[in-house]
């Protein structure tokens, strides 16, 4: 594919006359072939050259092209798209992705200045390519912020609102700073069509409109009549004078990898020492870039000089952790901490102290949500914490399944034994606490393991039982004693969302506890005729025959 690849680059940019009459169309396909195959189905070959920029099996395949002097006229993407900014592909075979963050990389790098450089148009076929909805939520937090600062309410709001327009990096806004200037770009609004089903629509705008329009930089009103039912949208990449020209050269100064780790910091700095609440929306970036500070860079003196810089600051210090203690929600808190400490503000034992009375204002709220125990948990990972909120807890906390969580996972014994009996509570806020409780500390104990089946096997609701099933089943069963537990359950339930949920648990257990001919008895005698087709008690059952 190398050879055919580089021979196709030499026809298209070693021959001037090649150059002068034929465009460049060059394909990122992650997922579906379709929409490639259908563009050079009805584009003449000799007024298109044709160049796929994923190699596979090769991850830095964008880095090639850009080592070839690749040139594209007209880009056409083809992937998944959703949360975390990416394309990617639903193929368990093909692990081919591009983040939008590598798009920036290149839009922002002297190292690839032809790539994108004579782009006229762009295809995403992707879900929300250019969704105009914001990606960074303007809190409250932010409106106060601007408050503590002097402003008037009046003008506190206008401001809040302008970053929310200026700042809210949307899809469709990522996708013009990357695309910087070029003349037109197609992508969805919302979900988009599957590959086989843009195709038929592609096919049948060819058919009737041709295919003059690709890569004359204009928009094709066809086109988007075509595809007027899918949400097809299309605009134009940033311009000199736009109001996204501030956000493009912030997002430059962490994607450029022509600087150097020191001028990436004084970006940063100078990025923080504007209103807190415009260097928070970048919070995202902020924390990734701390995270490549490792111990190698920091000790280089150059690096080590701006770190020096920054942590002087105390002015934009005191500034930064005073939004970050009024933040709305912890998770926030505790990344700017996380910032904090990273850019020399908060040593060691400073960013304990933060996240400790940040976790102690957490277990005096009347009540404790879910993401707030993952929250716990995470910091606490390595157990460094452990004991260190004990002293904070108020008489009556432990009896609280959401206090207790939280001080499990501060490593309270005694809390954790409160926190799962969450999982049994008639409480559906209680069993979503212990839920996301046991994602971060689950059960290993046989014994611990077979208390909990014992306790879910004697409660009441059907609807509350199947879910705590469905919990359990995230757990290697191991245990003869527990699996005894859940084929009695199988025989006396009424409720087949309950034998599903049992079947759940044992298609996942350990087959030799499993495996055993009164549990295949047991299934085939008392399954219930209710159970829906495709049901897991059914592919239970023919594993079974099969051990």
């Amino acid at each position: 594919m190398h050879l055919a690849r580089s021979l196709c680059l030499l026809a298209c940019f070693l021959s001037p006359l090649a150059f002068a009459q034929k465009q460049t169309v060059c394909t990122v396909t992650i997922n579906s072939a379709d929409e490639q195959k259908t563009f050079r189905k009805y584009l003449p070959a000799d007024k298109y050259d044709f160049v796929e920029l994923v190699e596979r099996n090769r991850k830095d395949w964008l880095g090639s092209a850009c080592e070839q002097k690749v040139s594209c006229d007209v880009l056409l993407i083809s992937g998944h798209h959703g949360e975390g900014n990416v394309f990617f592909s639903d193929a368990l075979d093909r692990g081919e992705h591009l983040p939008i963050a590598e798009l920036e990389r290149v839009a922002c790098s002297d190292s690839c200045p032809s790539l994108f450089a004579n782009l006229k148009e762009v295809y995403l076929f992707g879900c929300d390519t250019m969704n105009p909805q914001a990606q960074h939520t303007v809190s409250s937090e932010i409106l106060r912020s601007f408050t503590r600062e002097g402003r008037s309410p009046a003008e506190a709001a206008r401001l809040t609102s302008q970053l929310k327009a200026e700042r809210g990096e949307s899809s469709r806004d990522r996708m013009r700073l990357v695309f910087k200037d070029v003349p037109v770009i197609y992508g969805f609004a919302s979900a988009a069509p599957l590959g086989a089903s843009a195709a038929v629509t592609l096919n049948r705008h060819f058919q009737s409109s041709g295919a003059g329009d690709v890569g004359k930089g204009r928009v094709s009103a066809g086109l988007l009549r075509q595809f007027a039912s899918q949400g097809l949208v299309a605009g134009r990449g940033m311009t000199a004078g736009d109001s996204l020209a501030a956000l493009r050269g912030d997002v430059c100064s962490f994607s450029n990898d022509r600087m150097t780790t020191a001028q990436r910091l004084d970006s940063v700095h100078k990025i923080m020492q504007r209103p807190v609440a415009e260097s928070r929306l970048l919070l995202d970036r902020i924390e990734h870039f701390a995270k490549t500070l490792d111990a190698d860079s920091r000790r280089k003196p150059e690096v080590a000089q701006a770190i020096e810089r920054i942590a002087r600051d105390t002015v934009t210090r005191d500034r930064y952790l005073a939004f970050a203690r009024d933040a709305d929600q912890p998770d926030t808190r505790a990344r700017m901490i996380g910032v904090a400490h990273a850019v020399g503000w908060l040593n060691a034992q400073q960013r304990r102290d933060e996240l400790l009375q940040m976790m102690g204002e957490m277990l005096a709220q009347k009540s404790v949500a879910g993401t707030d125990v993952g929250l716990a948990c995470t910091l606490n990972k390595d157990g460094a914490l452990d004991g260190a909120l004990d002293r904070l807890a108020r008489p009556g906390q432990a009896d609280s399944v959401g206090h207790s969580a939280v001080l499990a996972c501060m490593g309270s014994t005694e809390a954790r034994t409160q926190a799962l009996k969450g999982l049994v509570s008639p409480d559906d806020a209680d069993v979503r606490v212990a839920q996301f409780y046991l994602r971060h500390r689950p059960i290993t104990d046989a014994d611990e393991l077979r208390a909990v089946t014992r306790a879910i096997a004697g409660m009441n609701g059907f609807e509350a039982q199947a879910r705590a099933l469905d919990v359990l089943a995230r757990h290697y069963l191991s245990d003869r004693g527990s699996v005894e537990i859940l084929k009695q359950l199988f025989a006396r339930t009424p409720a087949w969302a309950v034998q599903n949920a049992i079947a759940g648990v044992l298609l996942r257990a350990d087959p030799k506890a499993a495996a055993h001919p009164d549990v295949l008895r047991t299934l085939r005698e008392y399954r219930l005729k209710s159970l829906p087709e495709g049901n897991m008690v059914d592919a239970l059952i023919e594993r079974l025959k099969l051990s």
